[in-house]
């Protein structure tokens, strides 16, 4: 590869100077594997997400390849040189293989043709580079390193859209998305991920081939949010989805907390609002490899949390006499709003119930007002959270956006006092480990009552009575189960 085109900008020279300097490691390896295919009488090129890495200073974790070999002749190349090789994506034309710590994908030149009213390909080999590059999502993933000649293939300008740091598709946006409108829910995750901005024309075809997404699986589309949303940046990416539509196809409710703020301004913007949540959340994130305290970040359940708590609101907004606006038990509507759609975009169980707990739970603070947290509050609010206490934590911290500086020194006062009076009493009680003071075997034995749902009832009862006065012992614990007992039986 060149160090540089003479014609070249120096924004462009710049990123193929550190492109060869990233692709150092590799180019050892990537010559080797080159020269074999061109003995057998094959092309081969690096391709895609790596090329474009290498010229952002990245490092891929996994390698890419594109040639004209079909997969019978892929294997023959790789054969003894490859410490191993799987094809399950032979029906593709991809030939998986490791070679020491790295992971390598190799597929046939495609030139893919589509069923566009359910996106499946009908798989037909290529036979030019060119002709394969016309078929990628956007230009800056359709540049390639000829090998072994390290000879740099750009024929969309992916570079100078790199440099500009612009998403374009390598053919007409409308035909790019119209065989694959996945491709427009990847042109969010890189405005996330990776800082650029879409085309204007890229724009108008998201705009335009929206509801096409429809035809797309819940599993893929929720896997494209997921990372758009744990990229570093999601603002970008999610406000590209609400503004060209395409978020009203799969989670509707983020647009619709774009409520109307009336001419008095009795409410804040719940959308940005929400937005603005999240990124706070964001900064609160531990970093990654962190203890499970810290919520090493990119945390998906918190995140998750973050954008969708206030989802109740439009559903409970209510204006009062006088000029106010109330959202009452919105905490609670949320909270079944969050559980459905992510169960619609098929999050797994846990996801869903951990997400939907934290919305339910994200005013809770705000009920004790003037932060006269009593041991009975501060022992239910840390039970009712669970093992989401410290992602509570950082959701409440962030739901506080007001511009009124006293008002926010004031909530993040009363937060402080809060956790400091969660430690003390973690240190006295092991409140992470309330329990009554009888077990299910005693209480049964002291009422003489089998395993059922009266034994439940007394179980919860004396729970209550450990959470409002802490430890009282068990011969306390059997009075006040006795006593509960006679009156129930009253």
């Amino acid at each position: 590869m060149p160090d540089h085109p003479t014609s070249a900008p120096p924004a462009q020279v710049a990123l193929l100077k550190g492109a060869v300097a990233r692709l150092a490691p590799v180019l050892p390896m990537l010559t080797e594997l080159g020269e074999r295919f061109a003995a057998a009488g094959h092309e081969l090129a690096l391709v895609g997400g790596p090329v474009r890495d290498a010229f952002l200073g990245r490092t891929s974790p996994d390698l890419d390849f594109t040639t004209d070999a079909l997969p019978d002749e892929i294997l023959a190349a790789v054969t003894g040189w490859a410490d191993a090789h799987w094809d399950i994506g032979r029906e593709f034309g991809t030939i998986g293989l490791r070679k020491g710590p790295r992971m390598l994908e190799i597929t046939t030149y495609r030139a893919d043709t589509y069923d566009r009213t359910s996106r499946k390909p009908e798989v037909m080999f290529g036979h030019s580079i060119e002709g394969d590059l016309v078929r990628r999502d956007f230009t800056v993933n359709a540049m390639a390193i000829r090998l072994p000649s390290l000879e740099f293939v750009d024929v969309h300008d992916g570079l100078a859209d790199l440099a500009a740091r612009r998403l374009r598709t390598p053919a007409p946006p409308e035909e790019s998305f119209a065989d694959d409108p996945l491709r427009m829910m990847r042109a969010a995750r890189f405005t996330a991920q990776l800082g650029f901005t879409v085309a204007p024309e890229v724009r108008r075809a998201m705009q335009e081939r929206a509801a096409t997404l429809e035809i797309i699986s819940a599993e893929r589309i929720r896997d494209e949010f997921s990372k758009l949303l744990l990229a570093p940046e999601p603002r970008a990416g999610l406000t590209l989805l609400v503004d060209t539509g395409l978020a009203d196809i799969f989670i509707p409710e983020l647009p619709a907390l774009r409520l109307e703020v009336d001419e008095h301004h009795r409410h804040k913007d719940v959308y940005q609002h929400s937005l603005t949540v999240l990124e706070q959340a964001i900064a609160l994130e531990g970093p990654a490899g962190g203890p499970p305290e810290s919520v090493p970040g990119p945390d998906l359940v918190l995140r998750l949390a973050a954008l969708l708590h206030d989802i109740g609101k439009p559903a409970t907004r209510r204006f009062e006499p006088g000029g106010g606006v109330s959202f009452h038990h919105h905490e609670v509507v949320g909270a079944k709003l969050a559980a459905k759609r992510l169960k619609a975009m098929r999050y797994d169980k846990e996801t869903v119930k951990q997400v939907a707990r934290l919305v339910e739970l994200h005013l809770r603070f705000h009920g004790y007002g003037g932060g006269q947290w009593t041991d009975s509050a501060v022992r239910r609010y840390v039970t009712d959270a669970g093992p989401l206490l410290q992602r509570l934590h950082r959701l409440t911290r962030s739901d506080s956006t007001t511009r009124n500086l006293r008002k926010a020194q004031r909530l993040s006062a009363a937060y402080d006092d809060l956790e400091a009076r969660i430690d003390k009493l973690a240190a006295e009680e092991e409140l992470s480990r309330v329990r009554p003071e009888l077990d299910g075997n005693e209480i049964a034995e002291v009422l003489g009552i089998k395993p059922g749902p009266v034994l439940g009832e007394a179980y919860k009862y004396l729970l209550s009575v450990r959470l409002d006065e802490g430890p009282i012992g068990k011969d306390a614990a059997r009075e006040r189960l006795l006593a509960w007992w006679a009156q129930r039986s009253n």
